[in-house]
């Protein structure tokens, strides 16, 4: 029968539609017409980008040549602009302000490729320092209150170019689908005296009906409200508020618990469109500390209809319990190739 689930941090609730289930053949993802000629994102094509704003590359290779195995560079069409100054005005009942904020893009590897599944555990360590790095250095600006680091895989996702990037966008204000997960926070610990994420990895790890990996620090599960099919979460075991203070064991536990949570989503369903999202405590408010980072993987195998929109409740036709079977199952005999660009063992460390 069907259930509603409701999110334990958020006043969310679920459609399980389990007379509509679908298992993992069930669902058929169209191929990707995505441009991949003439790639901008591809080494020896740096000239067709902003310059770096920042690049982890060989010593004696110069800014914006090649040489590089990550670089991020600003957006060409960005959506915010990092202007000097800002002003905001009204217009009776209407607010506005002008468009401040920073928009880059983060090139994650020199291989043509459209995802990370095909990189070495290594090299998604790499991206990782990357977006540490930016989440560290952009948070000087304290006009920026929250930085979004995502990423849109395939033309349903939301992607344009084919070589695997992902983005971030800050901005001068708490989205406020944060916001509703900080007060979510504030009032499960003003009732329980805990984390409501702490006590999601608890259950989860006890019972491990909706656990996909695990690893020494991070847990990859199903959600028990999940919105989509095949959603993932991965969450710190321990209590982290924000993804910027990770340190080197952290970044190289998570590494593979990230590459093969994509993988094994490639493999279980179709290669799907998908939404990758970090969810980090806000910068420059204070008093953030009961945060707990964590992704979010959203694959795109549904459509979002009238009735999401209507109400911002989902129909989710994949009960979590069999999708986490899946995508644990996914795995057997799956190996990604080697990844092409070899990563000087000299390369100091990214702290």
């Amino acid at each position: 029968m069907p259930e509603w689930r409701k999110d334990p941090v958020v006043d969310r609730w679920v459609i399980i539609a389990t007379e509509r289930a679908k298992r993992p053949h069930d669902f058929r993802c169209p191929p990707d017409q995505l441009n991949s000629g003439d790639c901008p994102l591809c080494v020896g094509n740096e000239d067709k980008t902003p310059p770096e704003v920042l690049a982890f590359r060989d010593a004696d290779s110069p800014a914006n040549q090649p040489g590089w195995w990550i670089r991020v560079v600003p957006n060409k069409f960005p959506a915010v602009l990092p202007n000097e100054g800002y002003y905001a005005w009204q217009d009776g009942i209407y607010e506005a302000m002008n468009g401040i904020g920073v928009h880059e893009v983060i090139v994650e590897s020199t291989d043509h490729e459209p995802d990370l599944v095909n990189q070495s555990d290594r090299q998604v360590e790499e991206v990782l320092w990357a977006w540490r790095a930016r989440l560290l250095d952009l948070r000087h600006d304290t006009r920026l209150k929250y930085i979004q680091i995502f990423k849109n895989k395939g033309r349903t996702g939301g992607a344009s170019l084919e070589h695997t990037h992902s983005q971030l966008i800050a901005i001068p204000m708490v989205p406020a689908d944060v916001a509703e997960e900080l007060a979510g926070l504030h009032e499960y610990r003003r009732h329980r005296n805990t984390c409501a994420y702490c006590d999601v990895v608890h259950q989860e790890l006890s019972g491990r009906d909706r656990v996909v990996r695990e690893s020494g620090r991070f847990v990859c599960l199903v959600p028990f409200a999940a919105r989509y099919p095949f959603e993932m979460w991965i969450l710190p075991k321990e209590h982290q508020a924000d993804f910027g203070q990770i340190g080197e064991d952290d970044i190289r536990d998570l590494a593979p618990v990230l590459r093969e949570a994509l993988l094994r989503l490639s493999e279980a369903v179709c290669r799907p469109p998908y939404n990758l999202v970090l969810h980090t405590s806000p910068i420059n408010v204070g008093g953030e500390l009961f945060y707990h980072w964590h992704f979010e993987i959203m694959p795109r195998l549904t459509i979002t209809a009238g009735y999401e929109l209507g109400t911002g409740y989902f129909i989710n036709p994949t009960p979590p319990e069999l999708a986490a079977e899946a995508l644990r199952d996914a795995l057997e005999g799956a190996v990604p190739p080697p990844h092409a660009y070899t990563i000087p063992e000299e390369v100091p460390k990214h702290v």
